[in-house]
């Protein structure tokens, strides 16, 4: 009865029911940073019930985290970020298996806790980790669900490599060249990141609960400073290097 009560708001859904929420349930789900990003999604995800979530990030809570990083707590300042997030995580939802994975992994470690999981989510900040996730999740055929942040400006879009045409992310950003914007040199406004990984945590539960449509070749963008959404969509290029038409 527990059970049936914690997550019968999303039972009463009809798009949802109970067949859909024992999807959830029985869904494993990798969350790929602890941040501004990973912080709302993982909060989302626990409390909608995935069977397994897993968190890899390499840092340590600080002082500077706490505008933006709601996980985190000022008890848990200097805790590496994976442990930190696992207590609120299981305080939120005991029934929830959280894996948390303090390392930045390679390519091979990567695929591997890629395979394992039913969606994958880049919660990260950087552009060399966002094309190698984008790799090794259409090597492994499986959903990306990817957004950024920095001041005022964000995105969202996912990746459904479970689809043959699928674009990815080289596709939508083919130039990988100039230097990353980070909060730590740029600023990021606060809200942006919680809005962003929320729809993360969405557009995840969606594909694991096969229900609703989900961000496949469209590209969401917000200027938070006048909350002004833009839809951009956009299809697999013939000059990626991953989907691109090679002569025979």
């Amino acid at each position: 009865m527990e059970m049936q009560n914690r997550y019968s708001r999303h039972e009463l859904l009809k798009e949802v029911g109970v067949e859909g929420n024992q999807k959830i349930r029985l869904s494993k789900v990798l969350v790929i940073g602890a941040g501004g990003l990973g912080s709302p999604a993982a909060m989302y995800l626990a409390s909608a019930g995935v069977g397994k979530l897993t968190i890899v990030d390499e840092d340590t809570v600080d002082l500077t985290n706490l505008q933006r990083q709601v996980i985190h707590r000022m008890s848990t300042l200097g805790l590496p970020k994976v442990l930190s997030a696992k207590v609120i995580l299981q305080e939120m939802n005991p029934d929830v298996r959280v894996v948390p994975l303090m390392i930045r992994p390679g390519k091979e470690l990567l695929s591997n806790l890629v395979r394992e999981h039913d969606v994958v989510l880049d919660c990260t900040d950087n552009t060399d980790s966002r094309y190698l996730l984008n790799e090794v999740c259409k090597a492994e055929k499986k959903p990306l669900v990817t957004a950024g942040a920095v001041a005022f400006d964000g995105q969202i879009t996912v990746l459904d490599f479970r689809q043959e045409n699928s674009p990815c992310y080289a596709c939508l950003f083919p130039n990988h060249e100039g230097k990353d914007e980070k909060a730590s040199t740029k600023g990021v406004f606060a809200p942006l990141v919680g809005i962003l990984g929320c729809m993360q945590a969405a557009e995840a539960l969606k594909i694991v609960g096969e229900f609703g449509k989900v961000l496949t070749g469209r590209l969401l963008m917000l200027d938070a400073r006048t909350m002004q959404w833009q839809e951009f969509r956009y299809s697999q290029s013939d000059e990626c290097p991953l989907c691109g038409h090679k002569d025979e």
